[in-house]
């Protein structure tokens, strides 16, 4: 039975890292938006936040599989 707690607080913490991550990915869509239409934008800044965006997708996709459970088990 212990091992059932620990997997139900190991599960919302991994949903609540999930979630920040979603909220981190959708800030910095809104910043590379206002950066893009921005009259002085910044070339360099801009790419570097849409590597973080993409590394933040990948993160999130890679924890959305963990989460969910296997078919063939």
């Amino acid at each position: 039975m212990g091992n059932t707690v620990d997997f139900d607080t190991d599960r919302e913490q991994q949903l609540r890292w999930l979630e920040g991550l979603r909220t981190e990915h959708r800030d910095l869509d809104i910043a590379i938006n206002h950066l893009m239409t921005s009259r002085h934008h910044d070339n360099m800044r801009i790419q570097r936040l849409k590597r973080r965006k993409l590394k933040l997708k990948d993160a999130i996709h890679k924890l959305e599989s963990e989460l969910i459970p296997d078919l063939d088990a």
